[in-house]
């Protein structure tokens, strides 16, 4: 191994864990990502500690859990309060070129780079480069600034596909990493370069190249949205009720994915996946021509996942696995080829990763841990990864879950309900075993866990050594009851 290797980042946002051929998925083609898993690790058992898109990326950025990092949800003006040690900041120190390129880390102020030397988001003059693609305004707005929104109709957050209807080198994917090959055209050749790219695919709006969208669109798709024994569509407290949030919206996080619908929200989601994939492989062509791969560790990663009709679920924000569960691969000098680690890994994980690949030390108070020593078949100091997410209106009070790699605990912090799933023996957590008398020892064993963990949290979560229900998360609430 070169005694500072190059590292590059790879994150496509909102990407669920069973979605790559090496997991086994039946339909989806992703031959270049699946290749990097073979060639390098795949880390069977990563989660998002936060599954939405600011607080995971935070975690990237900081190696801390939520809530050390402070954002525990969808926070648009969260800033990063330890600025001199975010991921590439540490690098950047450490004598790393360091760039960020394609859809940016969510970060606030978008102009601030928190150790980033240069920035080429595709957000940031897109419209300017390119006014062949009509924004949907002229004021500068939020939704106006990004390449994949405009004129089509299509929303950011729903269930609506179709063809992307532009040429297709001006797709959002291909412009990101068009940038990441402008970066290596131009870098610092006496320095090791830290690269974080990104997309915004698979994230909605639904809108691969025509031929991705033409090869999922078909009814023998064998992905199913797996609904759990355990739901009420009409009651379950944990999902939006038909009255507050009309299941047939486009933008609504409860549907029920069927028919015609499914085939067609597939078709776009699975699509951009495989549009992905094959872009990928030109970042990797061009790392062979250079004569820099065995040089480079790729780390890929999204920064959550996506329900796509599980449990009458879309998008994000829920602890299932259709969303928190994500994919992980590594590939790099020093990095035995068909690796695969079954110890729970998490984003909070790639900074120490990183510090560890760049021979410096980490910061003393990130709470995630290097992934090498599992890569030499180590065991990590950590039973498990803790996930959490406050509450958001008209969908859920807040919760936290505990995942091993085979169990996940899930307490719900508004109705104070639990849930427990054997995740061996039923990966899509169709049934709840928190009321199986025969589960007693596991789950009194996971509430002990998260007791001992947010036993200290300022919300209150518990009180007299027990689990408290009916907590407004985020504030401190008397109402509350013990259960």
């Amino acid at each position: 191994m070169p005694d500072r290797p190059n590292i590059i980042l790879v994150m496509t946002d909102q990407q669920r864990a069973d979605c790559l051929g090496r997991a086994g998925h039946p339909d989806l083609l992703t031959p270049n990502l699946d290749g990097l898993s073979h060639a390098g690790a795949f880390f069977r058992n990563a989660y998002s500690e936060c599954p939405i898109c600011i607080p995971a990326r935070h975690a990237v950025m900081t190696g801390k859990r939520p809530q050390n990092s402070g954002v525990t949800g969808f926070a648009a003006h969260a800033r990063i309060a330890d600025e001199a040690n975010t991921l590439p900041n540490l690098l950047r120190r450490a004598g790393y070129q360091t760039a960020s390129v394609g859809r940016n880390m969510h970060t606030y102020p978008h102009y601030r780079r928190y150790g980033f030397e240069t920035v080429d988001h595709n957000q940031d003059r897109f419209y300017r480069d390119h006014p062949e693609v009509q924004p949907l305004s002229n004021t500068g707005g939020i939704w106006s600034d990004w390449p994949h929104e405009h004129d089509h109709g299509l929303s950011p957050s729903g269930i609506t596909a179709r063809p992307w209807p532009f040429e297709e080198r001006l797709h959002e994917t291909n412009v990101s990493i068009r940038k990441a090959l402008d970066f290596l055209d131009h870098r610092d050749r006496e320095s090791p370069f830290f690269l974080y790219v990104g997309t915004v695919a698979p994230h909605p709006p639904l809108l691969p190249p025509a031929c991705y969208y033409d090869r999922y669109d078909r009814d023998d798709l064998a992905h199913e949205p797996r609904v759990g024994a355990w739901l009420d569509t009409d009651r379950d407290p944990l999902l939006c009720s038909p009255t507050r949030q009309p299941p047939h919206s486009i933008q609504e996080p409860r549907v029920v994915l069927e028919g015609h619908q499914r085939r067609s929200t597939l078709a776009g989601y699975l699509g951009l996946i495989n549009h992905f994939d094959d872009q990928f492989q030109l970042l990797l062509m061009r790392l062979a021509s250079e004569g820099i791969a065995d040089d480079t560790v790729i780390i890929f990663t999204s920064d959550h996942g996506e329900m796509l009709g599980d449990h009458h679920c879309f998008r994000k924000s829920m602890p299932y696995e259709g969303a928190a569960h994500i994919p992980f691969l590594m590939r790099g000098p020093g990095i035995d080829p068909h690796t695969v680690v079954d110890q729970p890994a998490a984003l909070m994980d790639i900074l120490p990763t990183c510090c560890d690949l760049a021979h410096i030390d980490t910061p003393a108070d990130v709470d995630g841990s290097s992934l090498l020593p599992p890569l030499r078949g180590e065991r990590l100091d950590r039973p498990y990864v803790h996930g959490t997410h406050c509450a958001m209106s008209g969908a859920h009070g807040g919760f936290h879950y505990l995942v091993d790699g085979r169990h996940k605990y899930i307490w719900w912090v508004g109705p104070g309900t639990e849930q427990l799933f054997d995740l061996e023996a039923d990966p899509y957590e169709t049934c709840d075993l928190a009321a199986d008398p025969a589960q007693t020892s596991p789950l009194e064993r996971f509430r002990a866990a998260l007791i001992e963990r947010i036993a200290d949290a300022p919300e209150g979560f518990v009180r007299d050594a027990k689990l408290v229900s009916g907590i407004a998360y985020g504030s401190h609430n008397t109402n509350a009851t013990i259960v």
